[in-house]
């Protein structure tokens, strides 16, 4: 079972930046996709960014193009999330996830292994 801890969460105002990580442990890293989700209290779990195994691609929700970037750094088994220009409707619990290879990647029922969340707060 692969083990994720996130990281970097907090309060932030409206434009401002935050990096979060994800820490990995368990099992094979470099062997899975790696995503990030956010939930917002109730609404559903919605896909931010995902990246592949080596390449690497990447992928992102339309509402965090060109604002948020995925990278991994397989040596030391961590997924980041640089998040810039933040918005007040960014603001919701942050999931790293891990899947194999297989089909999706938006989806948070094709990942097997979740972390616990961070909270990222945006400010107006």
């Amino acid at each position: 079972q692969v083990q994720l801890v996130e990281s970097g969460g907090g309060l932030v105002q409206a434009g401002g930046s935050l990096r979060l990580s994800c820490a990995a442990s368990g099992r094979t890293f470099s062997t899975y996709y790696m995503g990030w989700f956010r939930q917002a209290p109730g609404k559903e779990r919605e896909f931010v960014a995902a990246i592949s195994r080596s390449g690497p691609s990447t992928y992102y929700g339309d509402y965090v193009k060109d604002r948020f970037t995925i990278s991994r750094d397989n040596a030391k088994n961590t997924v980041y999330l640089q998040m810039n220009s933040l918005k007040p409707e960014d603001t919701a619990v942050y999931y790293c996830a891990a899947k194999p290879a297989g089909l999706g990647y938006v989806a948070p029922s094709s990942y097997n292994y979740w972390g616990q969340g961070t909270q990222v707060t945006v400010s107006s």
